[in-house]
């Protein structure tokens, strides 16, 4: 194999651009040549496809973001699309495609690996809800963002003594909720896997909090939470002055996308990088890296995407032990 292609797709965060440079910087080390795709499925169906040396990658190891771009394409989906995507791929005599990003992304890796193209997968998710590895890459620098965010939020809860309300990332999976609550010492962490509790209980739990004597009560809610961080917020206030807090909402947002990744993300996008490189280039395909205690390890991508990453049971006990 002498030439071949890596894509960011789906969500952005960081450690992106460490990926892409270890890929880059394995292949061309080993005599092939190297192209990036615009814009991720998209810049494949539209033909944004450019040649990368090794100075194209110099400097973004410390930057956030992706500078391939990145975008969702549902229309991937179609099989009409996936051949206009592989015809510009052959057209451009590129013979493997490293793809980074999350579920839906990969996803899209099992359809061309079953369509014989050669792929490899990168788990790239800051929801760390894919299954089979350990981490995904962007997760660690996205728990500090998080975390430096919470605790400068419990400051101003406990200078005013309020009851805070803060939303992190996660449609379908708590991890960064229950993670990034444990870690900050949350009063209350409410996660889209485990039901409940009643809006009433929320209550009770402020009101406790507030009689056992802290300063401030501090809830982390992930986005997919039901029924949401506003029902709560619209209960809670309608109930002000029983609670004995004020009470504040915060979205983190898409802030906890951005930002210079950590050291954690930054090895760990080089390591899995450098590991999808050399596997596509041996002629493997329809592999995902992942890392299992410490090591990067290949599973198959039609298994790392058949379910999402369940939450950890052993986070969830210390969760309720720290309660």
């Amino acid at each position: 194999m002498k030439r071949i292609a890596i894509l960011t797709s789906g969500g952005d965060g960081p450690g992106l651009n460490a990926c892409i440079r270890a890929v880059t910087r394995t292949a061309l080390k080993q005599g092939a040549e190297v192209f990036g795709v615009r814009r991720g499925y998209t810049g494949l169906v539209q033909n944004a496809i450019f040649q990368l040396e090794s100075r194209d990658v110099g400097g973004i190891l410390g930057k956030g973001g992706t500078i391939l771009g990145t975008a969702r394409c549902p229309e991937f989906k179609d099989i009409k699309v996936r051949r206009t995507a592989l015809r510009h791929l052959n057209q451009q005599g590129i013979e493997g495609l490293v793809v980074v990003g999350g579920n839906g992304s990969l996803t899209g890796a099992v359809v061309l690996h079953e369509m014989d193209f050669p792929t490899i997968g990168i788990p790239a998710s800051i929801d760390n809800d894919i299954d089979k590895t350990d981490i995904a890459v962007g997760v660690d620098t996205t728990l500090n963002t998080i975390l430096e965010a919470v605790d400068r939020i419990k400051d101003t809860a406990s200078s005013h003594q309020r009851a805070f309300l803060v939303e992190v990332m996660g449609r379908n999976c708590g991890y960064l909720a229950l993670q990034s609550g444990l870690a900050g010492g949350a009063e209350l962490i409410l996660v889209p896997e485990i039901p409940g509790p009643s809006l009433e209980e929320i209550a009770q739990e402020v009101v406790d909090t507030y009689v056992r004597g802290k300063g401030h009560c501090i809830m982390l809610i992930a986005e997919g939470w039901q029924p949401g961080t506003r029902a709560v917020e619209e209960y809670l206030l309608s109930r002000q002055g029983e609670l004995g807090f004020d009470v504040r909402v915060t979205v983190l947002g898409y802030l906890q996308r951005g930002g210079r990744p950590s050291v954690f993300d930054r090895t760990l996008g080089t390591r899995m990088g450098a590991a999808a490189a050399e596997a596509l280039l041996s002629g493997q395909s329809g592999q995902m890296t992942a890392l299992k205690a410490g090591q990067i390890i290949f599973v198959p991508l039609a298994e790392a995407v058949q379910q999402l990453k369940p939450l950890s049971r052993n986070l969830l006990k210390l969760v309720e032990l720290m309660d």
